[in-house]
């Protein structure tokens, strides 16, 4: 297993129910292993020509490599923003037994 085929994805939400919605679904259909969800950050960014400042729930999701696709296709199906924040950053090290945990927990169970 190499850090490569795990994915971390930054994707931030209006309120905490729609991180919660959203990343329980994802969590479900096996698409991330798992969502960490940080309320209450500040964002401060401009819109068609417009600055604007919001508060907002940053979502962090563990995935691996060969799901990033699903789990884009996924998020823009869900989110309620026009366009959402979504980037995704590969690993660079990490404790190799959550690493293998992260690529277990998301795959279906038949392939497990």
């Amino acid at each position: 297993m190499s850090q490569r085929e795990i994915k971390m994805v930054i994707c931030t939400f209006p309120n905490m129910e729609k991180a919660r919605q959203i990343g329980t679904v994802l969590v479900q259909t096996q698409l991330v292993a798992c969502v960490n969800l940080i309320p209450k950050i500040h964002s401060i960014y401009c819109w068609e020509g417009k600055l604007e400042q919001q508060e907002e729930v940053m979502a962090f999701f563990k995935t691996s490599a060969a799901l990033y696709g699903e789990l884009e296709t996924k998020i823009l199906e869900l989110h309620p923003y026009e366009l959402p924040e979504l980037v995704a950053v590969d690993l660079a090290g990490g404790l190799p037994a959550y690493l293998q945990w992260v690529l277990s927990a998301t795959q279906p169970v038949d392939e497990a």
